[in-house]
């Protein structure tokens, strides 16, 4: 039985103990790193079948229910990071996109650090050192940074069914990094998902803004392998530990070069920009990532990514609503048909 010393973080994922020893309050549903551990084995198929019987049916079941429950946190994550861009969009109209991605950064890491504090989180082993600084330069500052300067040339429509590619890289780095071993269907799915997206946007022009689709691919290459590695340290660190440690990792340069790009006044800065720079520092840089590698880590890593494939539907609707940016036909059918994809690359998983 664990020792029960803390309460658990507000906000604190499905099933998302602290791996410090911590405790939901009273009405909470958790289960704590060993649902996510038991969910990563069963997302990779390592349920030792020589046990059989009833201790068999009880891994099954557990495994079963710790997978439920990495779809339901990876689809919370996927919710919250279909507003990244759009309100990277609305940031990036007043705020210079390096001075975005490193203020962003440093309010997410003096928010994560107070968190780390106050719930007395055991610091990272040395082993956890490397991993950890994947992570940031993945998650932290090469896609935030990516993605500012795509979209200082394209659309946030554009650029959002570039992240229909997410699971596909998702997923090949959980091979790469995570040791997972998807059935061949599910790369079939999660390939045409891709070449789905690739379609679209040549069909649009890619030569029209060459430099933000290079961005754009860049920024998808670097944020799956942060999402796979952090996945795969959150089965041993815990979720929100591990994006908590990796912005406090990457605080002192973050605020070094905040101040160095501080503009000289923000009098020209108006209230949509700020309200994208609240969204991108506190929900795309911290909660959703809560949700997110929790649900990696239950789940598996290439299973629960293709969730992301999802994201370009809500992202298009709010690019839409809040943007009134255009959304064509084409767009929402290239979103409808990788919605299919998620569905049988989910059946495809295991």
């Amino acid at each position: 039985m664990s020792r029960v010393t803390k309460s658990a973080p507000i906000g604190v994922a499905v099933g998302d103990t602290a791996a410090t020893g911590t405790s939901a309050p009273a009405g909470t549903i958790v289960a704590g790193d060993r649902d996510a551990r038991a969910g990563g084995k069963a997302a990779e198929g390592d349920v030792d079948g020589g046990r059989g019987g009833a201790a068999g049916v009880g891994l099954a079941g557990a495994g079963k229910d710790a997978a439920a429950r990495g779809w339901l946190n990876g689809f919370i994550g996927v919710l919250i990071f279909s507003g990244s861009l759009p309100a990277t969009r609305l940031a990036v109209r007043d705020f210079d996109p390096l001075f975005l991605t490193v203020a962003r950064a440093s309010i997410a890491g003096v928010v994560a650090l107070i968190a780390l504090l106050l719930l007395r989180a055991p610091r990272p082993s040395r082993a956890h050192a490397v991993p950890l600084l994947i992570v940031a330069v993945g998650v932290v500052i090469g896609f935030p940074l990516l993605t500012a300067m795509a979209l200082r040339h394209v659309t946030s429509a554009h650029s959002i069914v570039f992240i229909a590619m997410l699971p596909l890289s998702t997923a090949a780095f959980g091979v790469l990094r995570g040791g997972e071993r998807p059935r061949a269907a599910f790369w079939v799915f999660s390939v045409l998902g891709s070449l789905l997206v690739i379609g679209f946007a040549a069909a649009q022009g890619l030569t029209a803004a060459p430099a933000g689709d290079l961005l754009m691919l860049a920024a998808i290459l670097v944020c799956g392998l942060g999402y796979a590695e952090g996945a795969k340290l959150s089965r041993s660190l815990g979720g929100w530990q591990v994006i908590c440690w990796a912005l406090v990792l990457s605080l002192p340069p973050m605020l070094v070069v905040a101040l160095l790009t501080l503009p000289a006044t923000f009098a020209g800065v108006g209230a949509p920009a700020w309200a994208g720079l609240a969204y991108v520092s506190l929900f795309s840089m911290l909660i959703g990532f809560v949700f997110w590698y929790r649900g990696l880590a239950q789940g598996g890593i290439a299973a629960v990514g293709q969730l992301q494939l999802l994201q370009p539907l809500f992202g298009l609707a709010l690019a839409a609503g809040l943007l009134q940016e255009p959304v064509s036909a084409a767009m929402l059918g290239v979103t409808v048909a990788v919605i299919g994809c998620v569905a049988g690359a989910r059946r495809c998983s295991r």
